[in-house]
């Protein structure tokens, strides 16, 4: 590579909640000499960014919406619910939708589930993000329902969270847009797929054995059989017809 080429690199977009860092460092180890950009991105934009190039694949929150995107489901987190330490809700260990009917239940614009019909009471007004409804929490407000990743990523010692088990859930998927699958991409989806390095799919060029290589280990190791013959005590072998060392075969002459 000449100093004015640039080095490539593998640009992967992610929603808030989403932790990528084990699949960074398995990235790292196997391609070092391609750096992984991260880039962080509202849940909302995360299938723009995609389909306009900033990204090459990214982590989003299903469903896709489009033939065009291309979409893996890796897993499916609890729904929790974000209450205020000192709530009735916190002395139990999960509620349903219906516990909280008569509270209010904040909507933040980036929600992330898929709701029916919405529980509780509604706010007057729905606040712009999930960071904006927290900080409503928070006040006594109201409450908030969310997947438990950015319940975490939302962190405070003044609330804290219970599971929802009849609420509707936040899958995670990496997504790449279809006419875009690249070398790159493939590598990346062999990693999230738990692919070693060694596999048939994604493997690098130099990660196989030429097949040269194995050629000459199959034949040219192999061992000459031994010829017939008895064995000596040295553990050498002589032909069957071959004299024993210092003399003829025989019994010993007695001496006169």
């Amino acid at each position: 590579m000449t100093g004015s080429e640039e080095t490539p690199s593998f640009r992967l977009a992610y929603v808030p909640g989403v932790t990528p860092t084990k699949w960074v460092r398995i990235w790292n180890e196997r391609l070092p000499d391609i750096p992984l950009e991260l880039v962080q991105v509202p849940a909302a934009d995360a299938f723009g960014t995609l389909r306009a190039g900033g990204a090459d694949a990214g982590f989003v929150r299903l469903p896709v919406d489009g033939a065009d995107l291309a979409a893996i489901p890796l897993y499916t987190e609890t729904t929790v619910v974000v209450i205020p330490k000192d709530h009735l809700v916190a002395a139990v260990d999960e509620v349903t939708t219906e516990d909280l009917a008569d509270d209010i239940v904040l909507h933040p614009l980036d929600d992330s589930l898929d709701w029916e019909r919405l529980p509780g009471k509604p706010a007057i007004e729905r606040p712009a993000t999930t960071a904006d409804a927290i900080e409503l929490v928070a006040a006594g407000v109201g409450l908030l329902v969310v997947p438990q990743s950015l319940a975490r990523l939302h962190h405070r010692k003044d609330l804290t969270y219970r599971p929802v088990s009849d609420a509707p859930v936040s899958r995670v998927a990496l997504s790449w847009p279809q006419d875009e699958t690249t070398d790159r991409v493939e590598d990346f989806i062999g990693i999230v797929r738990g692919r070693t390095v060694n596999s048939s799919r994604g493997r690098r060029p130099d990660a196989a054995e030429p097949k040269a290589g194995r050629a000459a280990t199959a034949t040219g190791g192999a061992r000459r059989k031994p010829t017939a013959g008895k064995q000596t005590g040295d553990g050498r072998r002589r032909g069957a017809g071959a004299a024993p060392k210092g003399g003829k075969r025989g019994k010993p002459r007695r001496r006169s």
